[in-house]
């Protein structure tokens, strides 16, 4: 008992500060004017907090990152819930009339969305079939706005997502990744896991997106997307939307909140 009863003591520890950072963020996006709504889409129930205001004006969309996909490199999660949601802290932080933050499926909702297995979390995060559900999300979020842009914002994983998206819309005014997963082949190479097979690489769609205005953030303390990832996603392009910024002080999570305010005012333009 005697090394079991810290052991407890420790995990629940975790777990509490793990709960109280997403509470402190949802809380924080509820103070922001942001409002939790969820909409059902072939079975699954998408989670999403919006702010719109105005129906005359763009509408900034962020894409939350992959979450808790894995408890080890070999262990998947039994919920992708977020431990932190950085894509809901910095769409809080956002000043625009019109801001919206998705949850990638089944965050949030796991319990609520009767088609969700674990490969919507691991090998098929970024599946044909979930892009489709989010992009159809979308459609429905937009009737708000109609005729409006949408400015997207995708956090890691979600800046996957947020590719995959802008190559089959039409409606995209501008793309911002933050600490992005631009080419998961190449990650996973990095960090000896896995490929995903049945998922779509953003690295493949770079050149459809050529003439959508673009900046990439990655993070000079990274230690889960090297630079190069960015690097080499507008290289692919050979055109002049795609701008890449390091930002020398924040990591994968770390550091991002502090500077948003900032990073938002860099233009988003094609040279």
């Amino acid at each position: 008992m005697r090394t079991t009863i810290p052991l407890l003591l420790l995990l629940l520890c975790c777990a509490c500060a793990s709960n109280q950072a997403r509470v402190t963020t949802i809380d924080n996006a509820r103070r922001s004017g942001m409002i939790l709504s969820a909409i059902s889409v072939d079975g699954y129930t998408l989670t999403t907090y919006q702010r719109m205001t105005t129906a005359h004006a763009p509408v900034r969309v962020y894409i939350e990152g992959d979450g808790l996909a894995w408890i080890t490199a070999t262990q998947p999660s039994a919920d992708p819930t977020p431990v932190h949601p950085i894509a809901l802290s910095l769409a809080a932080l956002d000043q625009s009339p019109n801001v919206v933050y998705l949850a990638r499926p089944c965050q949030f909702s796991l319990l609520q969305s009767s088609q969700c297995t674990t490969d919507d979390w691991t090998g098929k995060r970024y599946s044909e079939q979930l892009v489709q559900k989010m992009d159809q999300e979308l459609n429905l979020v937009m009737r708000a706005a109609p005729q409006q842009k949408i400015e997207l914002v995708g956090y890691s994983g979600g800046a996957a997502m947020a590719v995959l998206l802008a190559a089959r819309r039409i409606d995209i005014g501008s793309l911002r990744t933050v600490a992005g997963n631009l080419d998961d082949e190449a990650v996973n190479r990095f960090h000896h896991v896995s490929a995903m097979p049945e998922s779509l690489n953003p690295i493949d769609f770079a050149q459809k997106i050529t003439n959508i205005p673009q900046r990439h953030f990655y993070g000079g303390e990274d230690k889960i997307i090297p630079s190069f990832v960015a690097e080499n996603f507008a290289q692919r392009q050979h055109g002049s939307c795609a701008n890449i910024t390091a930002v020398a002080e924040a990591g994968h999570q770390d550091g991002w909140e502090a500077q948003w305010a900032d990073l938002l005012k860099l233009p988003v333009v094609c040279r």
